[in-house]
C-alpha cells in the first residue's frame, strides 16, 4: 500500500502525540513494507528526503508570518499535493485546519481519505469563542467529507455516535513495553535526580492539562521530593506558568523533551506519574507512563479512564493531588502498575497497532 500521512508538524517527533503518531505509525508500515510518506512543514528541523525508510515531502508554513492561521494554508497544500498523487490512503491526523482541504479534495480523489479526529479540540480552554465555533465546524465538515474518522478513543467514539450520528472507527495510539533494560539510572545524575525520589508531570503546559491543579495540590502537601514538569514553554500561558511557579526550589521546568529515551528514563524512576490531560482522547503520555511500570495518578474523565482503567489513581482537585502525595504507599500500587503494563503488552503495543491499522486499511481500500 501507498500510504501518506498529513496533518502533523513532521517526523522526526519534535513536538507532540500526532509527531509521535506519525513516526512510530510510518516506520512500523515501512517495516511491513508499505510504501510511507509523511508530510513534513518547513519549519521542521529535519531537512532530509527521508527518514527511517519514511518519505518526507517538506511543505512551506508561514507560521513566523500569521502564526495559528498558517496551519489552514499548511494543511491545504499538503492536502492539495496528496490529491494528485496515487497514494491508496492519505491519512490526515487532526481535522482543525485539515476540513476544508479534505471538503474540497477528497471527493475529487481516488484515495481513501481518514481522518483521525483527536480529542475534542472545541473544548480546549485556550481557544477563544469564535475560536472554538470555528472549530466546530471545522469538525462537521470532516466528518461530512472525509471517507472514514478514526477515534483513538472509546470516549471518543462514543462522542461522535451520541454528537453525530457517526461510527468511528477505534484505531488506539501505541506504546513500547519496556523492558527495564533501556534506562539507567546512574543518567538521572544530568537531572540531578535521584531514583523514586521525584514526581513527574509531562504534558504541553495548557490549561485543559491541568498543570496548576497538580502544581497547587503539591505544594498543599508539603513534600520536600521534588516535582519535575516535562513540556515546551513557548507560549504565553506557559511563560506564566514557569513564572508564577518555577520561584519554589522544588518546582522544576526541564522544557520540552523529545528523545524517547530521556523521556522513559525520567518515567520509569519517577516516584508518581501525574497525567493531567482532560480533551481526549488517548494520550501517548499516558500509554508511555503505564508502559513504564510507575505508579499514575491521572484526571478523573472518561478518556482517561477508559484507558488507565482500574490501575491508577484519579484526581479531580488539588485536595486529591494532596492526599494522593501524602498517603502515598508504593506497596498499595503494586497491581495497578502491573495491570497497566499487562494493558500495554495486550492491547497498546504498537506493534498490535500497525497490524489494526494495516487491516483496516485493507478493508477499506477494498470497499472504495
Amino acid at each position: 500500500m501507498k500510504i501518506a500521512i498529513l496533518g502533523t508538524r513532521g517526523v522526526p517527533n519534535n513536538y507532540g502525540g500526532f509527531e509521535q503518531f506519525a513516526e512510530h505509525l510510518g516506520v512500523g508500515l515501512v517495516n511491513k513494507g508499505h510504501d510511507v510518506t509523511v508530510y513534513n512543514s518547513s519549519n521542521h528541523y529535519f531537512k532530509n528526503l527521508e527518514y527511517k525508510g519514511i518519505k518526507i515531502i517538506h511543505k512551506y508554513c508561514p507560521e513566523d508570518k500569521i502564526g495559528p492561521f498558517a496551519n489552514f494554508y499548511y494543511d491545504w497544500v499538503c492536502s492539495r499535493d496528496a490529491y494528485k498523487k496515487d497514494y491508496d490512503i492519505v491519512y490526515h491526523a487532526g481535522y482543525q485546519s485539515a476540513a476544508p482541504g479534505i471538503w474540497f479534495f477528497s471527493s475529487r480523489s481516488k484515495s481513501v481519505w481518514v481522518t483521525n479526529m483527536d480529542g475534542l479540540e472545541w473544548k480546549r480552554d485556550k481557544w477563544s469563542k469564535p475560536v472554538k465555533w470555528l472549530t466546530k465546524i471545522m469538525e462537521r465538515i470532516a466528518i461530512k467529507h472525509t471517507d472514514y474518522i478514526i477515534a483513538d478513543n472509546i470516549g471518543i467514539q462514543d462522542y461522535y455516535r451520541d454528537e453525530h450520528n457517526v461510527q468511528a472507527v477505534f484505531l488506539p495510539y501505541g506504546a513500547h513495553v519496556k523492558t527495564g533494560k533501556e534506562a539507567k539510572k546512574e543518567e538521572l545524575d544530568f537531572y540531578n535526580l535521584t531514583v523514586y525520589n521525584y514526581f513527574l508531570m509531562v504534558a504541553r503546559l495548557e490549561p485543559e492539562n491541568n498543570i496548576e491543579v497538580v502544581l497547587q495540590g503539591y505544594l498543599k502537601s508539603k513534600t520536600n521530593v521534588p516535582i519535575i514538569i516535562v513540556g515546551d514553554y513557548s507560549t504565553k500561558y506557559a511563560r506564566r506558568i514557569r513564572k508564577t511557579y518555577s520561584t519554589n526550589s522544588k518546582i522544576r521546568f526541564l522544557g520540552g523533551i523529545y528523545g524517547q529515551e530521556k523521556l522513559d528514563l525520567l518515567r520509569k524512576y519517577a516516584k508518581i506519574y501525574f497525567h493531567g490531560h482532560t480533551v481526549g482522547g488517548t494520550n501517548p503520555s499516558l500509554l508511555e507512563a503505564m508502559a513504564s511500570g510507575r505508579p499514575i495518578v491521572a484526571h478523573e474523565n472518561i478518556f482517561n479512564k477508559s484507558v488507565l482503567q482500574e490501575n491508577g489513581l484519579y484526581f479531580s482537585s488539588e485536595s486529591e493531588i494532596q492526599n494522593a502525595i501524602a498517603f502515598f504507599s508504593e506497596d498499595s500500587f503494586v497491581q495497578k502498575v502491573n495491570g497497566a503494563k499487562k494493558m500495554i503488552e495486550e492491547k497498546y503495543s504498537w506493534e498490535k497497532i500497525v497490524d489494526q491499522h494495516i487491516d483496516f486499511f485493507e478493508k477499506a481500500i477494498k470497499a472504495k
